[in-house]
């Protein structure tokens, strides 16, 4: 599954930027180190920013830290999961496992219609992580975005009316996108998703039920 030939689609320059200075929500943290641990292309490429960042801070010059300092850079490497390679004992990526455990079988779905269910995260409040199960060949409904949306497939695959994601593929969508997510048929399609703010539906329904779930 970490076989990066296999993954098309990345995370952006940006999210790997933030990622390695530690300005990410800890649920964007938790997809970018998710797919950090499948992909050796965006590994290669936080190594670089790591890098950059170090060769920064070689050449600043020093100054003072208050007592605080300490306390608040603990609080940031805390909220940032350890990249890390499959579990041994599981076939789940390994910062996933450090959240819902070694399996699928734990996750307590909550129906959300249409048959997709999903199971929010327990993370910082400042954005959103939540696994979303898709049956084979069903659709989240059409949806913008009022901010950012981070999707990586774990299970199976989707296509929407940008392009199709496979197992580690990362998409990256924004205020300029509107889609509808469908899960190929042959296979359910499940996906670890993080938002920083509430998704902008077109439907009646999915708009009475959002204060609900939460999405």
């Amino acid at each position: 599954m970490n076989d990066m030939k296999m993954i098309n689609h990345h995370l952006t320059d940006q999210l790997l930027m933030g990622y390695s200075s530690g300005n990410l929500p800890e649920a964007f943290n938790l997809v970018v180190a998710t797919h950090l641990s499948m992909c050796d292309n965006c590994r290669a490429a936080l190594h670089a920013f790591d890098a950059v960042g170090g060769s920064l801070l070689d050449t600043n010059e020093t100054s003072k830290m208050d007592d605080m300092s300490l306390a608040a850079t603990m609080k940031l490497i805390a909220a940032k999961p350890v990249v890390k390679k499959l579990a041994p004992t599981s076939s789940l990526p390994g910062p996933l496992v450090d959240y819902i455990g070694d399996d699928l079988e734990g996750v307590k779905w909550r129906p959300v219609g249409m048959g997709v269910r999903q199971a929010i995260l327990k993370t910082s409040k400042n954005a959103t992580a939540r696994l979303l199960y898709i049956p084979a060949g069903s659709a989240l409904p059409v949806h913008g975005h009022k901010g950012t949306e981070l999707t990586l497939v774990i299970k199976g695959a989707f296509s929407d009316e940008t392009a199709r994601f496979s197992v580690g593929d990362v998409e990256v969508a924004n205020e300029d996108i509107e889609h509808t997510p469908v899960a190929e048929i042959g296979e359910d399609c499940i996906c670890l998703s993080a938002t920083d703010a509430p998704l902008r539906f077109n439907g009646l329904v999915p708009r009475i039920v959002q204060p609900f779930l939460n999405i």
